[in-house]
């Protein structure tokens, strides 16, 4: 019986697994506002380091 039914079962547990991580992906997502202000962060720290590079060649 279950060889007549294995790509039956097979594409179920698929679908069920792509259900699941979409689905976790959905509930551990962050917030617009923290990816902008942790890109911002990033970006300022980068500046910083750019800057005392320059200086410290000087």
């Amino acid at each position: 019986m279950l060889a007549r039914y294995w790509k039956k079962i097979g594409l179920f547990i698929l679908i069920v697994a792509c259900i699941f991580n979409i689905m976790n992906k959905f509930v551990h997502k962050l917030s617009l506002n923290d990816e902008l202000e942790a890109s911002a962060t990033y970006v300022n720290q980068q500046q910083n380091n750019e800057e005392e590079n320059k200086n410290l060649d000087k």
